[in-house]
């Protein structure tokens, strides 16, 4: 009612012929300069003069580099498509009626470029699932639910492996036997040599997988036991 009173009184003083038609849908985006892509779905904005950190409301992305949980698959994907559409336009973000920070004082917020909602892409993409909804930040979850349900149905992304998703986030696990590749074709399975002379592959999801120096890469797990490789102890 409050939006339509508004429209009135703007039509009086300047013509309805001068107004858009976006106006119920745009007042409260909020443009901002996004400083920093952090991953699928955090980034950092300069926001009223203040550089913040913003968590996606409503969404979940796999983790590119987890103090315990390490570089999840799929993780940079969602983190390089995030920065993709990030850079392809204005962006604007939305709070919605409930809490605006979370327990680690990053903003929650809805994401936007040229008026498009990002959460909703990602997750049209199957690069996110639908995650942490408390209400009543709560707004969007049926668009975002049928954009998570487009990505199950084509089996894409995070979907591709049955048991990946998981209520609590991603399961590495179920996908360490299958084969892993980057989009370049490039093999994820780091197999090294250490001092000792002892044989250690290291999985993407494994905890010390960024800063380990691969002497070969391998696709399967199968294939790095054959070549005389263990596992890394997590």
């Amino acid at each position: 009612m409050k939006k339509w009173i508004l429209l009135i009184v703007v039509c009086i003083l300047f013509g309805c012929e001068e107004i858009s038609t976006d106006i119920n849908t745009q007042t409260n985006q909020i443009p901002v300069e996004v400083m920093e892509v952090i991953d699928g779905d955090t980034i950092k904005i300069k926001y009223k003069g203040n550089v913040e950190k913003v968590r996606y409301l409503l969404i979940d992305t796999p983790e590119t580099n987890h103090q315990t949980l390490g570089k999840q698959p799929f993780g940079e994907a969602a983190k390089t498509r995030n920065k993709e559409l990030l850079n392809s336009g204005d962006v604007t973000i939305e709070f919605d009626v409930g809490e605006q920070l979370d327990d680690y004082n990053r903003m929650l917020a809805y994401i936007y470029v040229d008026g498009v909602s990002v959460q909703e892409t990602l997750l049209k993409e199957g690069l996110a699932r639908v995650a942490y909804v408390f209400p009543p930040n709560t707004t969007y979850i049926d668009e975002f639910e049928k954009a998570e349900e487009i990505a199950k149905n084509e089996k894409i992304g995070v979907w591709e492996t049955t048991g990946y998703v998981t209520n609590r986030g991603f399961n590495a696990a179920v996908i360490d036997n299958k084969s892993l590749f980057e989009e370049s074709g490039k093999c994820l399975i780091k197999g090294n040599i250490n001092r000792q002379g002892k044989k250690i592959y290291h999985m993407p999801s494994g905890k010390n997988y960024e800063e380990t120096k691969p002497e070969e890469w391998f696709c399967t797990e199968d294939e790095a036991v054959k070549a005389g490789f263990r596992p890394a102890q997590q």
